[in-house]
């Protein structure tokens, strides 16, 4: 898969997240992560909570239901998922974003 992302990003660890059709690389700190992620397939998240999470839609779109309530992200648009809060979604082929985790161990590398 090409990526949007430039070498410094795509240099990055590949990080190890358990769906198909994603591209995603790994930025580690001591106590969070940042994702640079894009999807070739459509992918049904199926609901799931964890620490705070903070999304910035690069490319495409995403619909997600955060604590029961239905929105939709697009280019330009960012979200915010509280601490434990479920959620779950629809992210649409072409999707790319950059996801911040309040979380150090949310993902491993490949």
């Amino acid at each position: 898969m090409k990526t949007i992302f430039p070498e410094p990003i795509a240099n990055l660890p590949q990080a190890d997240i358990p769906i198909s059709g994603v591209n995603a690389f790994l930025s580690q700190s001591e106590n969070h992560q940042i994702i640079f992620m894009e999807f070739s397939e459509d992918v049904d998240l199926p609901e799931h909570s964890h620490e705070s999470q903070v999304g910035f839609v690069l490319e495409g779109q995403v619909d997600l239901i955060i604590g029961g309530a239905k929105h939709t992200f697009r280019k330009g648009d960012r979200y915010y998922i509280p601490s434990g809060v479920r959620h779950s979604g629809k992210i649409y082929a072409g999707y790319a974003d950059i996801t911040y985790f309040d979380q150090k161990d949310r993902y491993d590398s490949k």
